[in-house]
């Protein structure tokens, strides 16, 4: 008569430890029998010559019939039903092979999601055990059934969330209520995608990355603040992007076509630009801005508040305290400047003559103090060029921050002139 009830178990052999329902009050009461056989796989080591039922499995017991109880209607029903806590435990009579437990629960409090559920476990007409079990009650998402997507079964995507089509999304991910997700993208295993998120089309993430949580910052409150991501991104795996705070502009940004490998970070309120490349490890610390088509290599830092320029390269281990220049290499700790990123340049189109241009103006730039640097090159009718303005612009707004023009040593064997 209650098999349908006993079907939302999601316990199975040789876990569960209902064998029948004797009475169901939807709601309120539920109670249940378990069948103690000598055959009971927990009778093996508890104890050799004198079996004995575990007390955890007697409060086991009591709270799979509290789930029958407050599980949804059908099998795989849309209601979770997990055990916070339990309180006032009492166990007064072992229970041995041959004893038939009838287990009752009934509910004596409800807020919110949270139900206090009052369990007693009787044998042969005596109270064995007892204890008052507090469970949370939640909505499973429905996103799960939509086949077409791809969603793993076993993934965690709240109803409010949007999932483009042709997504995929792969096993254990979670995925909070605030989240859009474009189409064709790749969710990886156990990835975690939080807050106000919207990612863009044709977007990779790899497994147990957390994309959109809160940010590290003390002064964030739980405002609603956001991340947008665009199109073609690639994040490898333990990347971390964070939303923005209300104090920095409220949003994180990151263009399309980027590629974020294995354990880089970006903290709140950056703002990365397209095609940039940011290397295993690399870091952004908060209200970063990097232009487009910047490369930042494997375990380097940015300190808050700094601008990368576009077509920079940051070398490896790198420190960046100021903001670095546009077309340069940028590598050490302190950040040093190593003149122009002409390899960078020549695999990005740029002509010979203006990576001619460029290579004068940082020729300048590392030979003479800043000022002297930009009237000479202000000065100069055969640099003209759009680039080398924007470079002069760059320098001339860098603001507090400041711009990195720090000389490499002689010892280091680099020169300005080439890569």
């Amino acid at each position: 008569m209650f098999l349908p009830v006993l079907d939302r178990l999601s316990s199975r052999y040789p876990s569960v430890l209902v064998d029948d329902v004797l009475s169901h009050e939807p709601g309120v009461r539920l109670v249940a029998v378990k069948n103690v056989t000598v055959n009971e796989d927990f009778f093996q080591g508890h104890f050799p010559g004198t079996p004995l039922m575990p007390g955890v499995l007697l409060i086991e017991s009591l709270t799979q019939v509290a789930t029958l109880l407050l599980s949804g209607p059908m099998p795989g029903g849309r209601d979770r039903v997990t055990l916070r806590s339990v309180n006032h435990v009492k166990f007064r009579k072992q229970v041995v092979p041959g004893d038939r437990l009838e287990l009752d629960v009934k509910v004596s409090a409800r807020r919110g999601p949270l139900v206090r559920v009052e369990a007693t476990a009787v044998a042969d007409g005596q109270v064995v055990a007892e204890a008052h079990l507090v469970l949370v009650v939640e909505p499973d998402g429905p996103a799960i059934a939509a086949p077409d997507r791809g969603v793993h079964p076993t993934a965690v995507i709240h109803p409010g969330a949007v999932i483009g089509e042709g997504t995929v999304v792969g096993p254990y991910a979670s995925i909070g209520p605030r989240v859009t997700i474009g189409r064709d993208c790749r969710i990886g295993a156990s990835t975690v995608i939080d807050g106000w998120t919207d990612i863009g089309d044709h977007t990779e993430i790899f497994p147990l990355a957390s994309i959109g949580l809160a940010p590290q910052d003390l002064k964030f409150k739980g405002e609603p603040t956001r991340l947008t991501i665009g199109t073609h991104n690639v994040f490898r795996e333990f990347v971390t992007i964070h939303r923005g705070t209300a104090g920095g502009g409220g949003i994180t940004t990151i263009g399309d076509h980027n590629l974020f490998m294995a354990y880089a970070h970006v903290a709140h309120d950056c703002h990365v630009g397209h095609h940039t490349i940011f290397g295993n490890g690399a870091t952004l610390g908060g209200h970063v801005t990097v232009e487009d088509e910047v490369t930042i290599s494997a375990f380097s830092g940015v300190h808050q508040f700094c601008r990368i320029g576009r077509f920079a390269f940051i070398g490896g281990y790198t420190v960046v305290t100021r903001n670095a220049l546009p077309y340069a290499k940028t590598v050490g700790n302190r950040a040093r400047i190593y003149g122009l990123n002409t390899i960078g340049l020549e695999r990005r189109g740029f002509s010979r003559e203006l990576i001619t241009k460029l290579r004068r103006a940082y020729r300048h730039l590392i030979q003479h103090n800043t000022s002297r640097a930009l009237e000479l090159i202000e000065g100069d009718p055969t640099l003209a060029a759009p680039e080398v303005a924007f470079l002069v612009e760059f320098i001339r707004h860098a603001g507090a921050r400041g711009v990195i023009l720090r000389r490499p040593s002689r010892k280091g064997g680099d020169e300005a002139g080439g890569e």
